[in-house]
């Protein structure tokens, strides 16, 4: 809820960064900045001997999966800020994040955490003989217990 209000406090300060001579960057939240840093790494130690294109599994509930889903987790809250930001402070954040090689992390993680075959394996109501359910053609309820 407190992600969207953020960029308004940077509007503010917004004029002082057009003056400059080279590229301007602006930086997200730096708390928020600190802890994907921290899981960028952790990630980079759990993935780094799994090249693009194949893919880790990941035991539910265990270490790794609570750090990939914190990643996760990260760049939503990450791109919730975005989504709230107006575009010129858009441009400053993402030269942000191009600076850090943020961006092209996320990429390389999440090519190397999709699963080969996404398929859906939860509960169906509809005849066996229907196409294929993949994560990417049905809705997921995350329910917390």
């Amino acid at each position: 809820r407190l992600m969207p209000e953020l960029p308004k406090f940077d509007d503010e300060d917004l004029k002082s960064y057009g003056d400059e001579e080279e590229e301007s960057a602006l930086s997200p939240p730096a708390a928020l900045m600190s802890v994907m840093a921290t899981q960028e790494l952790l990630l980079e130690n759990i993935l780094e001997c799994i090249p693009v294109g194949e893919f880790a599994v990941i035991q539910p509930l265990s270490d790794e999966f609570c750090l990939v889903l914190g990643y996760l987790l990260t760049w939503k809250l990450t791109l919730a800020f975005f989504k709230a930001a107006s575009s010129q402070l858009r441009v400053l954040y993402s030269q942000y994040l191009r600076r850090t090689k943020s961006l092209n992390k996320l990429l390389y993680h999440l090519f190397r955490l999709m699963p080969e075959n996404p398929v859906f394996s939860g509960p169906t109501s509809e005849v066996p003989n229907k196409d294929t359910k993949t994560f990417f053609t049905e809705e997921l309820h995350l329910g917390v217990k």
